[in-house]
């Protein structure tokens, strides 16, 4: 028995018009003598960018998944409260302190198919590196009654780092939109019928 394949028809390709060559320049930039005129487009006027931004776009730029940026969040305050555990005695402001940049790094990470993550992470991030610096007594109990407390006393530092990532996130994800709908064009892009 014979099977007739089945698979998406080839594109047609247009037939391209040829192209002219262009006249060449004279060292002066002047057309050669005897040359057709060549219609040059103005380039677009060159921004100069502040050194600011020069130095940011040499910075890495991985993009992580949702467990990824999660991940990256959580082991880096477990470092950093150890560290400041360590340097410190544990001090909540440094902490505090370490752990906005952590967000906001988090938040500029994770690739943009994770975005709403990003909030939900950092919050979580910020109580695995509490442990190492919430103290308490000996035992499972008195570990947990610690970190509860280091929570409720630090609340300032950890609403203020999700506010910080849930910033980004907005930003990013509005960016985002308005490249997908220049994308699509004015008109929108073409109709799909069900």
């Amino acid at each position: 028995m014979e099977q007739h394949r089945t698979g998406h028809s080839q594109r047609r390709q247009r037939p391209q018009a040829p192209l002219t060559p262009q006249a060449p320049l004279s060292p002066q930039g002047a057309l050669a003598e005897g040359a057709p005129a060549v219609y040059r487009v103005p380039a677009r006027p060159v921004r100069s960018v502040p050194p600011v931004v020069l130095a940011l776009r040499r910075l890495p730029n991985p993009r992580l998944t949702g467990l990824g940026g999660g991940l990256f969040g959580a082991a880096t305050m477990f470092a950093l409260g150890c560290l400041d555990w360590l340097l410190f005695d544990g001090s909540a402001v440094v902490f505090g302190l370490l752990f906005l940049p952590v967000s906001a790094l988090t938040a500029l990470w994770v690739r943009e198919a994770d975005l709403v993550t990003a909030p939900i992470s950092v919050p979580i991030a910020f109580a695995v590196g509490v442990v190492p610096i919430s103290g308490g007594p000996a035992g499972f109990g008195g570990q947990t009654m610690a970190l509860v407390t280091a929570l409720a006393v630090h609340a300032g530092w950890l609403y203020g780092g999700t506010l910080v990532a849930g910033l980004i996130t907005c930003v990013r994800k509005v960016r985002m939109m308005g490249r997908r709908q220049r994308r699509a064009g004015p008109g929108g892009g073409p109709v799909r019928r069900a």
